[in-house]
């Protein structure tokens, strides 16, 4: 990002109402000795989510024009979908 972060801009890029409102939940609460600590570290999330999802928008782009996604990739599909039967043998939703 390249203006500085404010509390209005981490919680428009977190993108989530819940995890925006856990972020305002903590910023409102923290100590002020903590304060700056517990900004960068939102800060740093948010920075995160952004460069993600500028990311997945670029791949989209690729996907798009029927052109083959960029870097190498490796298919995690079976051991997601056998976790994913795991999970649901021990209960889980």
């Amino acid at each position: 990002m390249t203006e500085q972060w404010t509390i209005e801009s981490i919680r428009d890029a977190l993108g989530s109402p819940t995890l925006a409102q856990r972020f305002l939940s903590e910023i409102n609460r923290a100590p002020a000795h903590e304060l700056l600590a517990v900004f960068a570290r939102w800060a740093r999330i948010a920075e995160d989510i952004a460069t993600a999802v500028r990311r997945g928008r670029e791949l989209a782009a690729y996907d798009e024009r029927g052109e083959e996604l960029p870097g190498e990739w490796t298919d995690r599909t079976e051991r997601v979908l056998a976790d994913a039967d795991r999970i649901r043998a021990r209960g889980a939703a």
